[in-house]
């Protein structure tokens, strides 16, 4: 079978365990390869068994003079053995392992790696790693891999599975690298980098191997990325734009706006003006901080597609959001006469005239007529699949596409995770914006804080969120405020005086639109609730937000949530709440008072606690790795660099062109 054969065609075991295996992101033969050890154990020492020291880890090499099962009072299962070599004998001893003499008999000569125990004064093996010794050693004697591990699938059948995919298909594993990026990277070969990454003989052995898979994964990224970018390009849209011809109402439109646009918005409309005009379909990210003015650029573009005679679909991942959009866009562009129209899953309609269609995924819907779809926006675009985004593009004719985040990322991530896009970042937030004062309050401090919101609420008039980790309070969570306890506490303990309300996830879309609605009218003070308030809400006249448990989360989800006040004039605050001592901890949360820069806080989290804390679980559509990191940063700079120059020259490296291809299809997820 070759490397790309699906686990299930395999037959057998692997039938059987295809489910299992899949858990642990292996569908083919070939993800055997790189399912990568997260650590090895040093079983490297082997020692003579007079030698061997409690404590010590080892391996000793001898025959098999005795191994039996036996069975204690309770039914407690134990397998004893002895071993002796040249030197003498140790016992050893396994627990709850009925099987282990079937497969180790008298007069075997086998190999133990474990640690030295002293039990009545004797030293004894407890519960080693053991093999029969049959030409080379794969789980004892030398380092020994530990993988990720799911159900009925141990390390060490990984390891067999492995090492036999190796030496079964080692003509599969072809260097497909030219040997200028190898030398000029100093990266060793493919072939050898497999095995030295499983089954290493030293750890600088391991360095250079995950060295070599790291550069290919990213660098495979990045060219995978240019090539859809230009594979899109090379698509005829029919809705090219007329920017000049429409000079005059552009410019009205732009001195009507409400507010002055900032520089990098001025700069973003400049480049999306510019792909409108293109003979190529648009195809580009925006990304910028919460608040920073991304619907008022994708407004502009919108304003732009009804100037040329054309639709604009406007999805969003949530109905609360579609509803905040729906009413900034009609606020902006019913003056001009625009006809700007919602649909959401608890809104059905039939829809054929409007200009302008604002929705949640109901916007796929087949009873929505477009005539002549030619601009599409997708808010928060990392929650929704590939097909969902390319059935609305089918919807038009190659219309063009703008989609945004404010998920705070990196640059350099960002230019590797959206390869196929053409990237804008917002860097400035609108002008009359204050710098929301954020402060880590310790626990001590907490009663004046409060004391401090009722007074800040009361005489400025002003409002206030409470972020609760959890919905409901667990036994296994003790220490982290439940939303529906706290907000019990709060109501008649510490703020009786003023007007509460809970809000979280699990309640029905009207009792949200009906909370949500009291707090925008001013009905109530304090909105407590989970992170559900993250994305999609805009209260000009909430100036407070306190997070409780706030070392639970990571710092863009912070900056996020921080990012739900300062959306007026009015100075706001941010209070982050901890009783956690670690230092690590505290030291995150004290970068919040300083640091203001989605980006910037997104980088220190990824170099502190990794890309999972970051994107979170709702990122589900962003491709995660599997060897690299995302905070090696000089290696995703320098794979990019390389990808862009291979790019030129892509049709003389044949072995390259087909694992591009290859790649493309099995790791571009369809959904």
């Amino acid at each position: 079978m070759d490397l790309n054969t699906p686990v299930e065609k395999l037959g057998g075991i692997y039938k059987k365990y295809a489910g299992r295996l899949e858990k642990l992101g292996i569908k083919k033969l070939e993800d055997f390869l790189y399912h990568i050890p997260f650590r090895y154990e040093d079983y490297s020492l082997i020692s003579k068994i007079d030698k061997v020291q409690p404590e010590e880890t080892v391996t000793i090499q001898g025959e098999i003079v005795e191994i039996k099962n036996e069975y204690t009072r309770r039914w407690r299962n134990i397998q004893k053995a002895k071993i002796q070599d040249d030197t003498g004998h140790i016992d050893s001893i396994w627990f709850n392992q009925p099987f282990i003499p079937r497969i180790i008999k008298k007069g075997d000569h086998v190999s133990l790696s474990g640690k030295v125990k002293e039990s009545l004064g004797k030293k004894i093996l407890e519960s080693p790693e053991y093999e029969v010794l049959n030409g080379k050693t794969l789980h004892t004697g030398r380092l020994v891999p530990i993988y990720n591990e799911t159900r009925g699938i141990s390390s060490k059948w990984i390891r067999k599975q492995v090492d036999k995919i190796i030496k079964e298909n080692r003509q599969d594993l072809e260097e497909y690298l030219p040997k200028e990026i190898l030398r000029k990277n100093s990266l060793i070969g493919l072939r050898t980098a497999i095995k030295n990454v499983h089954f290493p003989n030293s750890l600088s052995e391991v360095r250079e191997a995950r060295e070599r898979l790291s550069f290919d994964e990213l660098f495979f990224l990045q060219l995978i990325g240019i090539v859809k970018r230009e594979d899109w390009k090379k698509k005829s849209p029919v809705s090219v734009f007329q920017i000049y011809k429409f000079k005059d109402r552009i410019e009205n439109f732009l001195e009507k706006l409400p507010f002055e646009l900032t520089n990098s918005q001025k700069k973003a409309v400049e480049e999306i003006l510019k792909d409108l005009q293109s003979k190529k379909p648009m195809n580009r990210l925006l990304e910028g901080d919460v608040g920073s003015g991304k619907t008022v650029v994708a407004t502009i573009a919108m304003y732009i597609a009804c100037l040329n005679g054309f639709q604009s679909v406007f999805m969003a991942p949530t109905e609360i959001l579609s509803l905040q959009h729906f009413k900034t866009l009609n606020d902006l562009l019913v003056p001009f006469g625009i006809k700007v129209a919602m649909i959401t899953s608890s809104l059905k309609k039939n829809l054929d005239n409007f200009d302008v269609l604002v929705g949640t995924h109901a916007v796929l819907s087949g009873r929505i007529n477009f005539k002549k779809l030619g601009f599409i926006v997708i808010d928060e675009q990392q929650r929704f699949g590939v097909r969902q985004r390319s059935q609305l593009r089918n919807k038009g004719n190659s219309p063009h596409l703008l989609t945004m985040t404010a998920t705070p990322i990196p640059r350099t991530v960002a230019l590797t995770l959206y390869g196929d896009l053409d990237v804008t970042f917002l860097s400035e937030m609108p002008h009359g914006r204050k710098i929301v004062k954020t402060w880590h309050v310790p626990e001590e401090k907490r009663q004046n804080a409060y004391s401090w919101i009722e007074k800040e609420l009361k005489s400025n008039k002003t409002q206030a969120f409470i972020i609760c980790p959890f919905i409901e309070e667990s036994e296994t969570m003790t220490t982290v405020k439940a939303a529906t306890k706290e907000f019990e506490r709060l109501k008649k303990h510490v703020f009786p005086n003023l007007k509460l309300e809970l809000l979280h996830g699990k309640l029905k879309s009207k009792e949200k639109d009906k909370i949500l609605d009291g707090f925008k009218k001013r009905k109530v003070d304090i909105l407590v609730a989970t992170p559900v308030v993250e994305v999609g809400i805009d209260i000009p006249n909430a100036t407070v937000m306190l997070i409780e448990t706030s070392g639970r989360f990571g710092l863009s989800q912070l900056h996020q949530l921080r990012g739900r006040v300062g959306r007026s004039d009015k100075q706001s605050y941010c209070l982050l709440f901890t009783d956690s001592k670690n230092e690590k901890t505290l030291k995150r949360l004290k970068s919040m008072e300083s640091i203001h820069v989605g980006a910037i806080l997104a980088e220190l989290d990824l170099k502190l606690r990794g890309p999972g804390e970051i994107y979170g679980t709702s990122q589900h559509g962003m491709p995660m790795l599997k060897i690299a990191s995302f905070s090696d940063f000089s290696l995703i700079e320098k794979t990019k660099r390389q990808a862009e120059n291979i790019f030129r020259d892509l049709k003389n490296y044949p072995e390259l062109s087909k694992k591009i291809k290859s790649e493309n299809l099995s790791n571009i997820s369809p959904d």
